[in-house]
């Protein structure tokens, strides 16, 4: 019985291995959606407000605007628990590998995996939660996710990010 449990915890996935800091991005109304949300499976945008790097450009952050440890990555895919299609999923930018605010995975636009520029592991943000799908990521002795955040509908026709 021991060896199931030790075989079953070496397969668990690791989402919470970053700094967990605040998260809040106010995209409640339909105007602030269309301009900064995502329209479809795969259509991605970051959001980063930290040490002077500010992204999007334009986009009004406020003294409650909170954007994780490394940023946070808004994409529309599948969602990993009901299966719901066409929904916005939000992730923190920060390779969970690496472990550093400034090292940020971005979209490979042949797969719609992100990718850290640095160990080169690749992650599932589309249909799998953020979960590794290969590098270092997904081979070494513990295996590593992105950490997801929230998207609770704002019922003004755009989204709450959140943790």
């Amino acid at each position: 019985m021991a060896l199931l449990s030790a075989n079953s915890a070496c397969n668990q996935v690791d989402d919470d291995r970053i700094p967990s800091l605040p998260v809040y991005i106010n995209l409640s109304g339909a105007g602030m959606w269309n301009t900064y949300g995502v329209s479809g499976v795969g259509i991605s945008r970051n959001f980063i407000n930290r040490d002077g790097e500010i992204s999007p450009s334009g986009f009004p952050y406020t003294a409650t605007t909170y954007t994780g440890f490394g940023g946070v990555l808004l994409i529309g895919g599948v969602d990993p628990f009901t299966s719901e299609p066409n929904v916005p999923l939000a992730y923190d930018l920060a390779c969970p590998v690496e472990c550093k605010s400034t090292v940020r995975v971005y979209i490979d636009p042949d797969n719609l995996n992100a990718v850290c520029p640095v160990c080169g592991s690749q992650y599932d943000v589309v249909m799998a939660g953020g979960s590794p799908v290969g590098g270092p990521a997904l081979i070494g002795e513990y295996k590593y996710g992105l950490r997801r955040y929230v998207c609770d509908p704002s019922g003004q026709g755009g989204y709450f990010i959140h943790n």
